[in-house]
């Protein structure tokens, strides 16, 4: 975070919102329950296939107050928080986190594990990818460790960030969306022959909603 972009976001009192909105958390440990998802621009991984490039460029989302964002969270049901993008952790999460906390949510966090974390965050979730690995400082924070595999070489890369995690950190493999049917069975044999791993699906695309 340079002290340009910093300065910008007063602090971190404003933030880059791509979107926000209540849905169902549709993958990982949490898969099935109900959270509010604050989604960020910006990104420094670039997957190809991921399914929010849109949210790459940060420079298309003018920076919002995160009391606009707070507001329309605790209006609503929602006991969980899903913070996402992009990338998340590129901006201070300490105003937003501690606003949200102060209303009684719950905050979860999706990250790829480039930067460090900062704020109040109850649940780390971790998705590392090969091409700018995780810091350790994040890998060893992980309450869950969620790693896409694309092609059955992703198995030692998922293995080799598991020996880096906490023992009660979860683990679970996802098979990359367009290649679902192909990759599926080879990680349930994987999951069957090693049962400390989970598999996780992308539940929301089978409902239908976001």
């Amino acid at each position: 975070m340079t002290n340009e972009i910093y300065d910008l976001l007063d602090g971190g009192r404003l933030l880059p919102l791509v979107e926000d909105f209540y849905t169902i958390q549709g993958e990982g440990y949490h898969a099935g329950k109900p959270a509010y998802f604050i989604r960020l621009g910006g990104c420094d991984v670039g997957c190809r296939w991921c399914d929010a490039k849109f949210t790459w460029n940060a420079k298309l989302y003018p920076p919002t107050p995160i009391r606009d964002i707070v507001e329309r969270a605790a209006s609503l049901p929602a006991q969980a928080i899903v913070i996402t993008g992009g990338e998340p952790t590129l901006y201070p999460l300490e105003p937003l986190t501690a606003s949200l906390k102060d209303r009684g949510l719950e905050i979860f966090i999706e990250t790829s594990g480039t930067n460090p974390l900062s704020g109040r965050i109850d649940w780390v979730c971790l998705s590392p990818k090969r091409q700018q690995p995780p810091l350790p400082e994040v890998l060893a924070r992980a309450d869950e460790l969620k790693v896409i595999i694309e092609t059955p070489d992703d198995i030692r890369w998922a293995e080799e960030n598991a020996s880096h995690v906490s023992g009660h950190c979860r683990l679970y493999l996802q098979p990359e969306w367009s290649r679902y049917r192909e990759i599926v069975p080879v990680l349930v044999e994987y999951a069957k022959a090693n049962p400390r791993w989970n598999i996780s699906i992308q539940n929301h695309k089978f409902m239908h909603i976001p």
